[in-house]
């Protein structure tokens, strides 16, 4: 009766487990934008770059972001979210520190 409830127990943990990495799977595929007409939402791969050249880039693939605009990094900002904004968190030299993100 033990092996049974253990074998019972792990064909539960396995369906979970196979469920829980489908989910993961799934989720990216069918996310979308909370802004209407903005496909991509971060910019991972934009850390370490000048922020002139992030500007660029992000506006160049979503011309619908016409608010970029540099923040030293640590300042205060507002909380609102804004489907036209992304905001380049820098540093002294003018590099991006922050993954830039809409909002």
């Amino acid at each position: 009766k033990q092996e049974d409830l253990e074998e019972k127990t792990m064909e539960k943990l396995t369906l979970v487990v196979a469920f829980l990495l489908l989910a993961s799977l799934i989720q990216p595929l069918t996310a979308q934008s909370g802004c209407p007409g903005v496909r991509k939402e971060t910019w991972p791969e934009l850390l370490g770059v000048p922020a002139r050249l992030a500007r660029e880039t992000i506006q160049k693939e979503n011309p619908r972001l016409t608010n970029v605009g540099n923040v030293q990094n640590g300042s205060p900002v507002t909380q609102d979210f804004r489907c036209d904004r992304v905001r380049l968190f820098i540093n002294i030299l003018d590099i991006v520190v922050q993954v830039p993100r809409v909002g």
